[in-house]
């Protein structure tokens, strides 16, 4: 069918028209040809429409992926937009987020701007930068210890409440006690918590290192390896 109506339609374009000048292919070629402009070189998202309600912890969820919007839109209903690779987010017509689309299911994609204050004051109190920075605010030392105590970890969550535990040792004992059993740890090997914690109960921090504990350093490091501070 299509191959019987193709030489129609050159006929019927080429026919000139009875009332005016000219053509269909004419007008064509004078008009609309010379606006044309390339394709896009990337296909046309199609998009599929969906209304999801925004839940307490200000996330919505698509088929198993948890995706943040503002969170004065709580309990809300909104208009999603989803395509190939996009979340597109509106409320009354006006778009209020937009994220990249995940397949992971049971994960979150979360914006910090979407958070509530304390929301996001906890999240960057939870992160190694900040870490360090509070650890700065106390001395050399006790930065240099924060920076040993993250390394060491796997996850950098588990170095950042080591540190965050040793750095709440300066509420109890001072934070001027705190940076000199942190230079004294450094310098005998013992980056635990429980070392600087006994440094600080029994006072050693005030006492000079000895020419032993300056140049031992134990070969292995671990929690449950007390070190000879322990039994003063």
């Amino acid at each position: 069918l299509n191959e019987a109506i193709r030489p129609l339609l050159d006929q019927i374009n080429q026919k000139p028209f009875k009332k005016l000048p000219g053509s269909r292919r004419s007008l064509f070629e004078t008009l609309d040809k010379p606006a044309l402009k390339p394709l896009p070189d990337q296909l046309f998202p199609v998009g599929q429409w969906e209304k999801v309600r925004v839940g307490m912890d200000y996330h919505i969820d698509l088929d198993d992926h948890y995706y943040s919007v503002p969170h004065l839109l709580v309990g809300l209903e909104l208009d999603i937009r989803l395509t190939e690779r996009t979340v597109e987010c509106f409320h009354k017509g006006h778009r209020v987020a937009s994220h990249c689309r995940s397949h992971v299911k049971g994960g979150k994609t979360t914006v910090a701007g979407h958070m509530p204050d304390a929301h996001r004051l906890y999240l960057e109190s939870q992160s190694p930068d900040y870490v360090l920075e509070l650890a700065n605010q106390i001395g050399i030392s006790t930065r240099q210890m924060a920076k040993v105590v993250l390394e060491k970890q796997r996850h950098p969550q588990q170095g950042v409440r080591a540190c965050l535990g040793i750095l709440r040792l300066g509420d109890q004992f001072g934070k001027d006690r705190l940076e000199a059993a942190c230079a004294r740890a450094l310098a005998i090997g013992a980056t635990s918590f429980r070392s600087i914690q006994s440094i600080l109960r029994h006072g050693l921090e005030k006492l000079p290192l000895s020419c032993q504990e300056e140049t031992s350093t134990p070969n292995i490091r671990h929690d449950n390896i007390r070190g000879p501070h322990y039994y003063h």
